[in-house]
């Protein structure tokens, strides 16, 4: 049984305050995009298998312990609940950039959360698929719901939103600089400009209506709370934007906590755009 995961960007990314769990109250609009990973699933062929799930990747190359791979951790996460669980084999072939704010692994999990409930007829509804995800990650409740949505908390508390973008065509472009999501929030900790008060918070344009608006208007109102301090960390961030808007882009943003910078662009436009060979570039 293969499934194929989907990334996803963020519309926007306020980070309102930190909480006393350790994480940030967060908003922001999660909007899927069709760039797939792979994932397959089969029961274990050897009947007498030692380990209960045995784990194969292909495409890009995953740095790290295998075992803090989100696909392997949804698999144990449900086999506690579920001990009947037969041994597996997992093959993920990973097309989506790493460490670049697309939810590639966040996806990935979630859709193992799903492909093992309906390969063995678990029986879990979408909101305990959605409680599990948040166990394996932040990012991981929207790809069980998967479509776009308002999201506030750490992330997990979602509305859906109306908006449709198949007029548009998105460029990806991420130049292969891990940002690490811990690191990201320190910097923004650091900063008490970048984490408003609620009295400053409140006045900032709210981004469900924003996204409700002209994608015209966009530009000067919907911002990545994230994009300056990774910016100034690698000035390579806004020369990308810079490069797209001057392809035509109605909209450009660093997603997540990035590094990949999108581009949103009318389809009757074929952007052109030249970056090093070394990046990651796709248009969608």
């Amino acid at each position: 049984m293969i499934v194929f995961p989907n990334c996803k960007i963020n519309l926007g990314l306020h980070i309102l305050n930190k909480r006393e769990d350790g994480y940030h109250n967060l908003e922001t609009v999660f909007y899927p995009v069709p760039l797939n990973d792979a994932l397959e699933l089969i029961r274990s062929q050897d009947q007498q298998a030692q380990e209960e799930i045995s784990f194969q990747t292909t495409g890009l190359a995953i740095e790290g312990d295998q075992q803090n791979n989100l696909c392997i951790k949804a698999y144990k996460l449900l086999k506690k609940d579920f001990p009947q669980l037969p041994p597996v084999q997992m093959h993920l072939h990973k097309v989506i950039p790493m460490g670049a704010g697309l939810g590639g692994g966040s996806s990935d999990g979630a859709f193992a959360l799903q492909l093992i409930n309906t390969k063995f007829q678990l029986g879990l509804s979408e909101q305990q698929l959605i409680d599990y995800a948040l166990q394996l990650g932040s990012d991981c409740p929207f790809f069980i719901i998967n479509k776009p949505a308002f999201a506030t908390g750490r992330g997990e508390q979602m509305t859906p939103v109306e908006l449709n973008l198949s007029d548009y065509r998105f460029a990806l472009i991420n130049p292969q600089i891990h940002v690490n999501t811990g690191w990201a929030f320190s910097k923004l900790s650091g900063r008490s400009s970048n984490i408003p008060d609620q009295s400053h918070n409140s006045k900032r344009p709210d981004i469900k209506q924003i996204i409700q608006q002209p994608i015209e208007t966009w530009k000067e109102q919907l911002i990545n709370d994230f994009e300056e301090p990774v910016a100034e960390q690698f000035p390579v961030i806004a020369d990308i934007k810079r490069k797209l808007y001057d392809a035509g882009a109605v909209y450009a943003s660093m997603t997540g906590s990035g590094s990949t910078v999108f581009g949103i662009f009318h389809k009757s436009i074929e952007p052109k755009i030249c970056f090093p060979e070394e990046y990651y570039s796709k248009i969608i």
